[in-house]
């Protein structure tokens, strides 16, 4: 607990990315709270829309945006606000990302088009953003060059492998994010 005359500083995290590559699951490993997602269930208006051919057992989506708290020491308190995927809901990524210090970027191996959307809008908004490779069961490990020429990535964007279910694995991309954002503030001074 902070001391009386010491407040923690509040800092605000996207997680961004296409529809199905963990975004909610990253949240909820990590939130030191019961998390706020607006998860629901998949129906017949979503088929021909959302692509679940290449996720099995895929029932629900966001459809808001998830919430989550992570307390890392007295004098620093994360806030994680994971966007939804899918293009129908992108006209929110604005608000979710007003204040933040930058995005951790997930993208599924498997399906890497679906984070070209995330990687263009924190290009686009000179935002600062780590790329995560979340491991999924099965997925090819591409060397971090290869990844980073399909992204068109340039060199100081950092790329790193995780797993969303792991909340120690997120705490080290989160933990890179903040590093790289304070070191582009830093070099833009």
């Amino acid at each position: 607990m902070p001391t009386d005359d010491a407040v923690p500083t509040p800092l605000k995290i996207l997680v961004a990315g296409g529809f199905g590559v963990g975004k909610t699951t990253l949240v909820r490993s990590m939130s030191e709270i019961p998390p706020l997602l607006t998860e629901e269930v998949l129906t017949a208006a979503s088929v021909g829309v959302d692509d679940v051919t290449t996720l099995p057992g895929k029932r629900t989506t966001t459809v808001a945006m998830d919430f989550g708290r992570i307390t890392v020491d007295d004098a620093l308190i994360l806030y994680l606000f994971g966007t939804p995927g899918q293009e129908r809901f992108w006209f929110m990524w604005d608000e979710l990302a007003r204040g933040c210090v930058g995005a951790v970027v997930l993208v599924d191996l498997h399906r890497i088009e679906e984070c070209f959307p995330a990687v263009d809008y924190c290009e686009n908004r000179r935002l600062p953003f780590v790329v995560a490779l979340n491991l999924f069961p099965g997925t090819s490990t591409f060397p971090v060059e290869i990844v980073r020429d399909a992204l068109a990535l340039s060199p100081e964007v950092p790329i790193l492998r995780m797993d969303a279910r792991n909340g120690g694995s997120c705490l080290s991309t989160v933990i890179t994010l903040v590093e790289h954002a304070l070191e582009r503030t830093t070099v833009a001074r």
